[in-house]
C-alpha cells in the first residue's frame, strides 16, 4: 500500500515536534504512542531527508529542521518510502511482463500515471502547518 503505518508515523513526529525547540525520543513516544524502536527507524529517515536534526549528549533530542510551514505531506512520505508509487508499474525500471510477452503497452498504465501524478500534486498542496493548524 502507498501510505504505510510508518509514513502516518513519521507525520506523527513531525507533529510532535513541532512547536517544540527539541525534545527527547521517550518524550515524541509519549506525546504520539509509537514504540521507541520504530520511533528512531522513523526519526533516521527524516534526519537523512533533513526534516528533523538530532543533537547528542545528555541533553540531546530531536527538533524540525525546517518550520512546518515548508514541509508537506509528501516530502515526510517520500522521506519514509522514497518510491511513493500506487503500483509497482509506476516504477521507470519496472519491466512490465505484459510489454516483454507482445511488445503491446498495457492500456491501464497511462491513466495510472496520470493518478500518480494528481496523487503526488494532491500531498503537496498544502503544508503540515495548515493541516495541524485544522486540529
Amino acid at each position: 500500500m502507498l501510505i504505510t503505518r510508518e509514513c502516518d508515523y513519521a507525520v506523527r513526529v513531525i507533529r510532535a515536534l513541532a512547536g517544540e525547540e527539541r525534545l527527547s525520543v521517550g518524550e515524541i513516544c509519549e506525546k504520539e504512542q509509537i514504540t521507541a524502536p520504530f520511533a528512531y527507524k522513523i526519526l533516521k529517515k527524516l534526519q537523512k531527508a533533513k526534516l528533523v536534526k538530532g543533537f547528542r549528549g545528555v541533553h540531546g533530542g530531536y527538533s524540525l529542521d525546517r518550520k512546518t510551514e515548508e514541509i508537506t505531506l509528501f516530502d515526510v512520505y517520500t522521506a519514509i518510502d522514497p518510491e511513493l508509487m500506487i503500483i509497482e508499474c509506476m516504477d521507470p525500471h519496472y519491466q512490465c511482463v505484459r510489454d516483454d510477452r507482445d511488445k503491446t503497452p498495457c492500456v491501464v498504465h497511462r491513466e495510472l500515471a496520470d493518478i500518480q501524478q494528481e496523487l503526488w500534486k494532491m500531498l503537496r498542496r498544502r503544508s503540515l502547518q495548515e493541516l495541524f493548524d485544522n486540529i
